[in-house]
């Protein structure tokens, strides 16, 4: 029997289920050797799906359905498990649970003894109790209307799953209009992060996520005033997508800017400590917390960290400059400065690089796509955290990540040397 492009596909979204079910068994453990592997083999079936979205222009509507069918059922395998004891999904609720009590999340400091009574069995075991939250005004908000629906890890994991579905639709539109198969919405579905770090262990960058690509397709039916407003709100739910700043350059007004600010000055309304927009342990985060970093651990041997923190930023920055001269329809301008920004980042947890999934569809993105995948063995450190060893991640792991995506972007070069990419057809135009 002839294996068609149909059919390959067909099969390599059953791997998926498979080693997906298998990993779901796993989530308990993460980070666990039958945890990996199990997460590498769908990333691997993941990796070769995208070669046969490449290598072929078109497939028939029923491979996209049965696709995303495959898609909702690994996300419910996930969503029914329980995150880590120490998630930041437990965060949330407890920033959600204090604004709702009238507690400032930027000040209360969940382990002191005074708040001892706001505790619930979720909330006792959240990470760094020692600090305040770090997390922007619009992310606390999200976390205040969540809870006030229902107070539970579940409702946000709930909440989260949504976001990822509703991505699936703003991205239908965005392949449309761009002019590209509807099959390449399986590069986002099928990605195996989707079901650990949204449904299963539930992170608010999915949230920052889906606002980002709103703005992105608002931009593409020049709706300038919701391009503004939803690139505002995606930076106050995580705040590295401001690197993509130079991308609105004369593509939205002066007054759109002007309102966006206006609103996202409204949401630290709330917030405001003697007059002081808030920030809570965000400063400790950047210059304290170390995690898959190795750009940043060379740079800060010979600066500060503010010093380098600030180059993180400036190094988005410029790039997005830079590809400011594409067209507004090239996904990859809004993919390479976050991912610029986050290699030289000082912690690059797997759940930062869902904001790379759905700009990330061009052979020149292939370096990023292939990172999404080559960064599953980090999830080893979980393991050594778990039998007693030091919060450091191998040398070994960081070279067989940061060397896969190194060997994709050395291999696409020499290919374009010998044969330059022909670009696709876009409509859009800047």
């Amino acid at each position: 029997m002839r294996l068609t492009p149909t059919r390959r596909l067909y099969i390599l979204g059953a791997v998926l289920l498979i080693t997906l079910i298998i990993c779901s068994t796993r989530f308990s453990s993460p980070g666990s050797p039958s945890f990996i592997v199990s997460l590498g083999f769908a990333g691997v079936a993941y990796l070769l799906s995208v070669r046969e979205f490449f290598s072929t222009p078109t497939f028939p509507k029923h491979v996209i359905v049965v696709g995303l069918l495959f898609a909702a059922v690994w996300h419910g395998l996930f969503l029914r498990m329980p995150p880590g004891p120490d998630d930041d999904i437990h965060r949330y609720v407890w920033d959600g649970r204090v604004q709702r009590l009238g507690y400032n999340p930027y000040i209360a400091v969940p382990d002191d003894p005074v708040l001892a009574s706001l505790h619930t069995s979720e909330t006792r075991t959240l990470n760094h109790p020692d600090l305040p939250s770090p997390y922007p005004a619009g992310a606390e908000l999200f976390f205040r209307a969540v809870t006030a629906i229902h107070e539970s890890t579940f409702a946000f994991k709930v909440a989260f799953v949504l976001c990822d579905f509703a991505i699936v639709l703003v991205l239908l539109d965005v392949l449309r209009r761009t002019g590209q198969g509807a099959h390449w919405i399986l590069a986002f579905a099928w990605h195996p992060l989707l079901a650990t770090e949204v449904a299963g262990s539930g992170h608010i960058d999915i949230l920052g996520v889906l606002l980002l690509l709103l703005s992105f397709a608002a931009l593409l039916r020049h709706w300038r005033a919701v391009a503004a407003l939803a690139f505002g709100l995606a930076v106050a739910v995580k705040l590295l997508p401001i690197v993509l700043l130079p991308l609105y350059w004369k593509r939205v007004r002066v007054r759109d800017v002007l309102l966006t600010a206006f609103i996202i000055a409204l949401l630290y309304l709330p917030f405001l400590n003697h007059g002081q927009v808030p920030t809570g342990s965000l400063g400790t985060y950047a210059l304290h917390f170390r995690f898959n970093d190795p750009v940043f651990a060379t740079l800060e041997r010979v600066a500060s960290p503010q010093f380098v923190v600030a180059l993180a930023v400036l190094v988005g920055f410029i790039c997005a400059t830079w590809l400011r001269i594409k067209p507004v329809a090239s996904s990859e301008a809004f993919a390479w400065p976050m991912a610029a920004s986050l290699l030289c980042a000082p912690v690059v947890y797997p759940w930062y690089l869902l904001w790379l999934l759905p700009f990330a569809r061009s052979l020149s993105t292939l370096p990023l796509i292939v990172w999404t995948v080559s960064i599953i063995p980090t999830y080893y450190v979980w393991h050594l955290r778990a039998t007693g060893r030091p919060w450091i991640l191998p040398g070994w792991i960081m070279l067989l990540e940061y060397g896969s995506v190194a060997i994709t972007a050395a291999i696409i070069a020499l290919r374009r040397l010998r044969r330059p990419e022909v670009q696709p057809f876009s409509p859009m135009q800047n």
